[in-house]
């Protein structure tokens, strides 16, 4: 019965509010790096960052820990007291998230709606509406720490899919990179190499040979340190070093640059390991100990600028690198290191200028055409931008996130054709890149190539079937493929990825309407209308469903929030000209309708409700104006035509209303209408 059908949106809404007030808030995990300066050797600041460091501790904030003894461990690596903050770090880090982990089972467990021995699923909104209703009903208060351990969960959920996200994407780019970054680094390691033997070509040969020793024994530390033998690789370091003859400092410089490189190398490939890190430790203390032997030579500067970049110290991280290009200004490498930590430093216009330098010295260097297009890109130069990646693809024809970034920029610039054939090319190169599968959906979707798109949004969820932006997007081109019961499957997985996100709960709604579920209407549009206190589109729907369903006071009350905020939006106002309609407050209905109508003037139903407005509030002359301009434009809106025959009829305006009338039944004999306008011709 229709009755029942209003009690049970009334006790839905009153449920989905005491969600939204129980447990409505969002909890906001901030992250965030400490950017020091080069530490001058004051023991107060030392303090300082031990200090520091323990607060984090204190705080839970591991990282930002760890990466500030490491920065006294790269000038100091018998910092014992470091180490030992260090070691406590890392313990602590161990220890909260296995209580993260088991705190998130038992918080999973006690929400209910999910089985234990499977792990966690996510939230079971039906059974949480269910019991809230039920809640409601009774009188009791459901708990608000359940509800908010729930919303918690599903956060921090969202976040981690987030920055997996980020991370895959950071990883496809390095990954383009890295075969020419590693071509690069032989290039120069070669010239080194020759440089060195034509230095060694003017000593005597009791010289050469002492010197060829030590080079054979450094290369027997790096073939060690390939095969992970660590203490091995530092043993013939040891001894190469202590062969080195005395006065050659300059040679011991480079010996020692070169023993930095192979363990910052080694300790990169195994950063998640306590050996990778005391690598990069023994890494920043060679290369120190190379500028302190001779101060011209450029390598260890970079390697220390390397050093600083991996631990997000962008300031130490310029000046080395800086300091590598004065020294070395034709080795286009460190320029295009440097220009890459003025980027992430957001120092864009330099990093621009750097690119630009590297490519000077090498114009065919992929990567730095690549990072010229991104840093141009973040000033705005999207034309420039454009150029530079098409010349990266040029030198690299399967650069696959170079052809995304083409594709990118095409779709911004409303060239949707343009941009998926160059997603095309680059999922040629990397079928499995999810960013570009997802995109590529959107710029189909955008073309509404729905057939194209749901294509694309399959094959990315067959890689990462969890993504809560392709299972939105994939449900909203179910909706347009009026594939509704799919849709709503989608966006309830988006919306449990992501509980937080406006869209993807206000896209819940749409599909929940689309199969005509009441409950799940009113809390997905009421959820999302709650995300954001100037969403608009939640409230005009929610406003129309309370509409459609007799319930205006709850219509009038969303319609009149989406007004505050949009008083001039056409479908707003029409909406609440129907509902001031239904309550017979003509004055106020036909001040809307005339509100929308102004926004469009070409929108025929508006013009109907309006004239219908004028009628009721007993202004027959503006109705009969209304509807005869409707009809200047929708010459064959029948009930147009009925309704201003009755009000030239009721004006009496005989002749016209029998003009408009005889055309109606003349023109369309089968409209529902005509035996009405008979009843009025047979009585004028």
């Amino acid at each position: 019965m229709e009755s029942d059908k209003k009690k049970k949106i009334l006790i839905v809404s009153a449920a989905v509010l005491l969600i939204l007030l129980l447990g409505g808030g969002f909890l906001a995990l901030g992250k965030g790096n400490f950017f020091g300066n080069r530490d001058k050797g004051g023991n107060a600041q030392r303090q300082n960052i031990i200090k520091l460091a323990r607060d984090y501790i204190a705080q839970d904030e591991f990282n930002r820990a760890l990466d500030l003894m490491d920065r006294l461990l790269i000038e100091d690596s018998n910092d014992q007291e470091a180490k030992d903050i260090r070691d406590e770090a890392l313990a602590a880090r161990a220890a909260a998230l296995a209580a993260r982990d088991a705190a998130a089972r038992a918080a999973a467990n006690a929400v209910g709606g999910n089985n234990p021995a499977a792990g966690y699923s996510g939230p079971d909104t039906a059974a949480l509406t269910a019991a809230l209703s039920q809640a409601l009903a009774s009188g009791r208060q459901p708990s608000a720490a359940e509800i908010a351990a729930q919303t918690r969960l599903e956060e921090s959920r969202r976040q981690a899919a987030e920055e997996d996200r980020q991370r895959a994407e950071a990883a496809a780019s390095a990954r383009a990179a890295e075969e020419a970054e590693k071509k690069a680094a032989a290039e120069a390691e070669a010239m080194r190499r020759k440089a060195q033997e034509e230095e060694m070509a003017r000593l005597s040969a009791e010289r050469q040979a002492q010197l060829r020793a030590v080079n054979d024994l450094i290369a027997m530390g790096q073939s060690l340190l390939e095969k992970l033998d660590l203490a091995g690789g530092a043993k013939a370091f040891n001894d190469a070093l202590s062969r080195v003859p005395a006065g050659e400092t300059r040679f011991e410089a480079q010996k020692r640059s070169e023993i930095a490189e192979s363990w910052y190398d080694t300790g990169t490939a195994q950063s998640d390991t306590e050996e990778g890190r005391k690598a990069v430790l023994e890494a920043g203390a060679q290369a120190r100990a190379a500028i302190a032997a001779d101060p011209t030579q450029a390598l260890p500067h970079y390697t220390l600028g390397k050093i600083y970049r991996d631990l997000k110290q962008w300031d130490n991280a310029t000046e080395e690198f800086k300091e590598a290009v004065k020294l070395d200004p034709a080795n286009y490498l460190y320029s295009f290191e440097l220009g890459r930590v003025h980027f992430n430093a957001r120092r864009f216009a330099d990093a621009r200028q750097s690119f630009e330098a590297c490519l000077k010295i090498k114009p065919d260097f992929e990567p730095a055409w690549y990072n010229l297009g991104g840093t141009l890109r973040v000033l705005g130069r999207q034309d420039e931008a454009l150029n530079a990646y098409r010349k990266a693809v040029a030198i690299k024809a399967d650069y696959a996130v170079a052809h995304r970034e083409i594709a990118r920029i095409l779709l911004a610039k409303g060239d949707s054709a343009g941009a998926i054939a160059s997603f095309s090319q680059a999922l040629q190169y990397s079928p499995n890149d999810i960013a570009s599968l997802r995109e590529m959906g959107a710029a189909q979707s955008t073309a509404q190539n729905y057939a194209a798109a749901e294509a694309s949004f399959n094959r990315a969820l067959q890689i990462n079937p969890d993504d809560d932006q392709t299972n939105y997007n994939m449900a909203v081109v179910k909706i347009a493929l009026n594939k509704n019961a799919e849709a709503v499957s989608f966006a309830r997985k988006a919306v449990e990825s992501s509980p937080g996100n406006k869209e993807y709960a206000y896209t819940l709604g749409q599909a929940n309407e689309a199969v005509g579920d009441i409950d799940g209407v009113v809390m997905a549009y009421a959820t999302a209308a709650a995300l954001d206190q100037k969403y608009v589109k939640p409230r005009i729907n929610l406003g129309r469903f309370y509409l459609e369903n007799g319930l205006y006071p709850e219509a009038l009350q969303y319609l009149l929030e989406a007004y505050r905020l949009e008083p001039s939006n056409s479908q707003v106002n029409n909406n609440l000209g129907e509902v001031y309609a239904k309550q017979e407050n003509w004055p106020s209905s036909v001040e809307h309708y005339e509100k929308a109508l102004a926004k469009e003037p070409g929108n025929s139903t508006v013009r109907l409700n309006l004239a219908l407005a004028y009628v009721k509030a007993e202004n027959l002359p503006k109705a009969r104006d209304a509807y005869q301009e409707l009809l200047r434009f929708d010459r064959d809106n029948w009930e147009a035509i009925l309704q201003l025959g009755k009000t030239c009829a009721l004006l009496g305006e005989a002749d016209a209303a029998k003009g408009y009338l005889q055309d109606l039944v003349k023109r369309n004999p089968a409209y529902p209408g005509n035996a009405e306008a008979q009843r009025i011709l047979v009585g004028l």
